[in-house]
């Protein structure tokens, strides 16, 4: 190598290599267990997951038959929920009883959740107490709540220890801590939670100072019937890493972790990106009965609001039939009015969402979408009345064009933003069902203030 030549790391792929599942399907379809064995010896969990995910169902199947009780239980916690319910099925009772005792209780709580009821019981059967205990605590929370979440073991103690009291119980073989944890919770005789002492500080620190010299009060305390988005709002609003979850006598019972809360996020913006599409669920595994069954209700709304806006055009038939560019143009209206709603109705459920948009600013904001839809409403008027000019050289029908523009993307700035408040009040989701509401206040009124104002202009 000549002097002063550097050596780049190899570039990290965070996807499965497509050869790589060509490789295992191959060695899935052939029955090769060794093969298999040494192929999938090294990959991480989560790699693991993801290779899982991507195999043919035939290929998945022979590959857990062969080794199936070999793989490391911490890959289950990484898959997918429908992928997940797949594999538990193929898996051994006594493989899947063993791996809730190997995981943390919450991800344990997540894994059980999947089995069906008889595979729970025969799991549960094959694993130790302790386990059985912990699932049936994690089952016994409401889904997507903080209990649900939660896992039980957690690093605590007493407020008269020291830094070297709790480093040495910490390194002692009797320590029951969770593989990771961020913080230490310092907590009264009656294990209510006065304190945390992040791992950081604790390391900095001498071994005889005092925990409570150099802890710092619980930022949020959780409850276990919180749901999981108030959960991840308090996380993202308060940077933590970890928090605890106490009960109704405030005795902490469990700690929430980021980790876990990243998958709240990102499940969270999927749930609510689907919603605005009018979708209230999608896998890769879906039948086609099950998408046209979720998609169907939300398309058959649409029709009928279509058939109102449809209406609304149906009394310019006269004047669409004397001059043919108002038909030509019509569309365009609709459609650049549908844009700004939907631009408007995105940023208001995202500030809903985050808790920016509250009752306290909710006029600044509808003053700001008003504004931002009439100003647009300018820009793009100019636009096309002049192309409308252009086309069909009749200022009357440019003037109708850029005057309806104006109305519309002003009137759909006020929807995109108003329509999901209204439901919010109302105490319905706002990412359900606006967009139908928006798209059919757009159109109409689009349609409306278009052949209105030219059957007026041209009369």
């Amino acid at each position: 190598m000549a002097e002063g030549a550097e050596t780049e790391a190899p570039e990290r792929r965070f996807e499965i290599d497509p050869h790589f599942i060509t490789l295992v399907t191959a060695a899935a379809y052939d029955r090769d267990g060794p093969e298999l064995r040494k192929l999938l010896r090294d990959l991480h969990p989560a790699d693991l997951a993801d290779l899982v995910e991507h195999l043919p169902e035939e290929a998945l199947n022979r590959l857990l038959r062969l080794i199936g009780p070999e793989l490391p239980p911490d890959f289950l916690a990484e898959l997918e929920w429908e992928t997940r319910e797949r594999v538990l099925a193929l898996l051994p009772a006594d493989y899947v009883g063993r791996a809730l005792g190997e995981l943390d209780t919450d991800d344990a709580a997540a894994v059980a959740a999947d089995l069906d009821e008889q595979k729970l019981e025969e799991a549960l059967a094959a694993a130790d107490e302790d386990t059985r205990l912990a699932v049936e605590q994690g089952l016994a929370a409401e889904e997507d709540t903080a209990g649900r979440l939660m896992q039980r073991e957690l690093a605590a103690a007493p407020e008269y220890w020291t830094v070297g009291d709790a480093i040495d119980h910490m390194r002692s073989e009797d320590a029951e801590l969770p593989e990771v944890f961020f913080e230490i919770y310092v907590v009264d005789p009656g294990f209510r939670p006065i304190g945390a002492v992040p791992v950081s500080r604790l390391l900095r620190a001498r071994r005889e100072t005092p925990l409570r010299e150099i802890m710092r009060p619980p930022q949020a305390l959780i409850r276990p019937e919180m749901d999981q988005e108030e959960v991840a709002f308090v996380f993202r609003k308060y940077n933590l890493a970890s928090a605890p979850v106490v009960d109704e006598a405030g005795r902490i019972t469990g700690v929430l972790t980021v980790d876990d809360i990243v998958h709240v996020i990102q499940e969270e913006g999927e749930e609510d990106l689907l919603k605005l599409s009018g979708v209230s669920d999608a896998s890769q595994t879906d039948t086609v009965v099950t998408s046209v069954r979720a998609r169907a209700p939300w398309l058959s709304f649409n029709l009928l609001t279509g058939l109102a806006s449809a209406t609304v055009i149906s009394f310019f038939g006269a004047s669409i039939e004397k001059v043919v560019a108002l038909a030509v143009l019509m569309p365009i209206v609709a459609s650049v009015g549908g844009n700004a709603g939907t631009q408007a109705l995105a940023v208001a459920v995202r500030a809903i969402a985050s808790r920016d948009l509250t009752a306290s600013n909710a006029f600044r904001h509808i003053v700001r979408e008003l504004m931002t839809g009439a100003f647009n409403g300018l820009f793009m008027a100019l636009l096309l009345a002049v192309a409308a000019q252009l086309w069909f050289h009749d200022p009357r029908i440019s003037a109708a064009v850029a005057a309806a523009v104006v109305i519309n993307l002003t009137v759909a700035g006020l929807a995109g933003i108003l329509i999901p408040l209204a439901l919010r009040r109302a105490g319905a989701d706002p990412a359900v069902s606006s967009s139908v509401f928006v798209t059919f206040v757009t159109d109409f009124t689009g349609f409306l203030a278009f052949l209105g104002l030219a059957t007026a202009f041209l009369a």
